[in-house]
């Protein structure tokens, strides 16, 4: 199981290897409130978001994420984030988490494909066992979404961790595992493909 970087493209998003140059890209979609306001720690300013790529791409160097920007096929624009996290290659586990997306492009498909490439390519090129998703108790809309895509809801970790503001977290786990995939894929695509134009 060898994280390395790579594009993964879709019908609606490709996700591309994040670099430091796409700081400017991100902050023109990324620094609405809502987004931030049940995450550890909250992004209001471009010099913020450089400080968050930064970090993500110095977890990539230590191999412990591989983080992706999120871009639009349609307009070939950033949109929002995602990684793989917490990776153990000899646990043949990793999680899927920091993901976010302009408010423009929330229910457009653009999640669900994300969700889709990246589990593809880790449960059928990776070869991992389980992939694991967490958030917090308090995000009714993220919990809905993982339970839409067929992830399993596993139990909450009370006070689990800490924002930045000192506020606790509870956070819930979800997971995926690789003899569940193949239903889940199917799931996916049709979930996807909803949103594609119809041939006329």
């Amino acid at each position: 199981m060898k994280v390395q970087q790579i594009t993964l493209t879709g019908k609606i998003i490709r996700l591309e290897p994040m670099k430091l140059e796409h700081v400017e890209a991100l902050s023109l979609v990324g620094l609405a409130p809502e987004l931030w306001h049940l995450q550890p720690a909250p992004i209001s300013s471009q010099e913020e978001m450089h400080l968050y790529v930064a970090k993500a791409l110095n977890q990539f160097q230590a191999g412990e994420a591989l983080p992706f920007v999120i871009v639009s096929i349609a307009d070939e624009k950033i949109i929002g984030t995602t990684r793989y996290m917490d990776i153990s290659p000899q646990n043949r586990r990793l999680e899927i988490g920091a993901t976010w997306l302009s408010p423009s492009h929330q229910r457009t498909g653009a999640n669900t494909e994300t969700k889709s490439l990246l589990l593809t390519y880790a449960f059928e090129s990776l070869g991992v066992q389980r992939i694991v998703f967490k958030t917090e108790v308090l995000n009714e809309k993220s919990r809905n979404a993982l339970l839409r895509l067929g992830a399993i809801e596993e139990g909450t970790f009370r006070k689990h961790l800490i924002a930045t503001s000192g506020r606790a977290r509870d956070m819930v786990y979800f997971s995926i595992l690789d003899h569940e995939w193949p239903q889940i894929k199917e799931r996916l695509k049709m979930l996807t493909d909803k949103y594609l134009p119809r041939p006329e």
